[in-house]
């Protein structure tokens, strides 16, 4: 490819203490979080609204805020859930568990939780390079209708979801798995005019339903555009079903021209699942139509941060609490299968190989994976944190991520200081009072401290030695 060099002068706006890329439920909290310690702070989002996948994505529900007994994401997590819940007539007050999402409504709900706290939004801008000093991101460089112009704080939040600013800045990341596959993505959608009650009483129309019409699609073959039997539905709302059904193979959020060609395969697909559904099920959908595809797709994986901790498969088996969590999680693995695998008639999900959490389990999430190595004033939060790949499917989802952004905000004015600012030197015991003061999740720790050694990668990859037999937490 041709290189151009250009040379301009580009307007720069020193003002900030804190900047968040990315306004999705992790950027959203982390920026209100950020706003609530006194930092002046300006969040950046490249749509224009808040909540990315509960919003712009049309995910339909929320996964699990418990953890089969009480809730767990607590803090501005709960606070969300809570005002995104009221005024549905079908959700009642004591769900916690895959409860629907009115999309409109939790835009809302954002909007009002960042203003409220003093954040400065900014819609419709990109990302769209990084000066560095050292280990410093010195300042960055945004597009929007006002042309390029530059943006410096003294700490930033990447809630990009694709670790972008970490990744342009220099920071190591792993992506995908060993041969760089990434999780299918999916093009959620709406189908209005809906029988709401042929639907709530006959439909069934999830995968594991013997009955459900699915399966009757699948083997017609009169639908190519449907390509497996994974068919995630919600009301939303009267007559109305939201949709986070099918997969998109090869997409990488990171490459603009495999999204585009996804999100026109997802318009096709959602148009094929109405008529599928109107055929097949006809007592709810027959006179259904498409209301909305997502603006955006929906993603389940791009980059992860290597950080100073990587969290690991076995920390999740183990059900492991760390001196420095800031917060539980208590979803499930969630990694959703390969295109071979559904040719192979594989089960849906590669949960089937790990066994799930029961009752009152869950793990912690250090501080320490969201502080990317070689990186001073850099916090990274939400799905692209540091973790191997198998933990992933479990930390990429929204109730997780609302939490984590909390912590990550707060951390981030914490990490201000009148010399500077280092995301590696945070009081962690005083970040973790700020969070249960906050109301946040955070059960009394008795088991060892834990703390991470660096290794030189290998053969260039990225990787990261986790040693657990160090000293009792005093």
């Amino acid at each position: 490819m041709k290189q151009l060099t250009l040379s301009r002068s580009i307007p720069l706006d020193d003002s900030w203490d804190v900047i968040v890329l990315g306004g999705g439920p992790t950027g959203c909290t982390a920026a209100t979080a950020a706003a609530r310690e006194g930092a002046r702070t300006l969040l950046i989002e490249q749509t224009g609204a808040l909540g990315g996948s509960g919003t712009s994505a049309l995910v339909p529900a929320w996964c699990p805020f418990s953890d089969l007994d009480k809730i767990i994401y607590r803090g501005l997590a709960e606070k969300v859930f809570e005002e995104a819940k009221k005024g549905i007539a079908h959700v009642r007050k004591d769900d916690l568990d895959w409860v629907p999402i009115d999309a409109e409504k939790l835009k809302r709900v954002y909007d009002r939780l960042v203003t409220d706290a003093g954040v400065t939004v900014l819609f419709h801008t990109f990302l769209s390079g990084v000066e560095m000093d050292g280990e410093d991101v010195d300042a960055i460089l945004l597009s929007n209708k006002s042309g390029l112009t530059a943006k410096k704080a003294k700490v930033y939040v990447d809630c990009t979801g694709d670790a972008d600013l970490c990744a342009w800045s220099g920071a190591l990341f792993q992506k995908g798995d060993e041969d760089g596959s990434l999780q299918p993505a999916t093009h959620c959608f709406i189908l209005g005019n809906v029988d709401s009650y042929a639907y709530e009483h006959g439909a069934q129309l999830f995968w594991s339903n013997q009955k459900s019409p699915i399966h009757a699609i699948l083997e017609s073959g009169k639908y190519p555009e449907i390509p497996d039997k994974h068919i995630c539905n919600n009301q939303v709302g009267p007559g109305t079903v939201g949709f986070n059904a099918g997969h998109i193979w090869g997409v990488d959020n990171t490459d603009p021209f495999s999204v585009s060609k996804a999100l026109m395969q997802g318009r096709r697909m959602a148009a094929a699942y109405r008529d599928a559904l109107a055929e097949y099920s006809p007592s709810a959908f027959a006179n259904a139509f498409l209301v909305s595809t997502g603006s955006v797709i929906g993603i389940r994986e791009t980059r992860r941060i290597v950080g100073d901790y990587v969290l690991t498969l076995e920390d999740y088996m183990d059900r492991r609490s760390f001196h420095d969590e800031i917060c539980r999680n208590s979803y499930f693995i969630d990694i959703h299968l390969t295109k071979d695998e559904v040719r192979q008639k594989k089960p849906m999900w590669e949960v089937e190989r790990v066994q799930r959490y029961k009752k009152s389990e869950s793990h912690g999430i250090p501080y320490r994976c969201l502080t990317p190595m070689g990186l001073r004033n850099v916090l990274v939060a939400g799905r692209s944190i540091s973790c191997e790949r198998t933990v992933q499917g479990s930390v990429r989802v929204m109730p997780v991520c609302l939490a984590m952004g909390e912590a990550a905000g707060m951390a981030a004015a914490l990490a201000i200081t009148p010399t500077g600012a280092d995301v590696h030197a945070v009081d962690t015991d005083r970040l973790r009072e700020r969070l249960v003061e906050e109301g946040a999740y955070l059960p009394e720790l008795k088991q060892k401290r834990f703390t991470s050694v660096q290794v030189p990668p290998e053969d260039g990859a990225a990787v990261t030695a986790n040693n657990y037999d160090v000293q009792p937490i005093v």
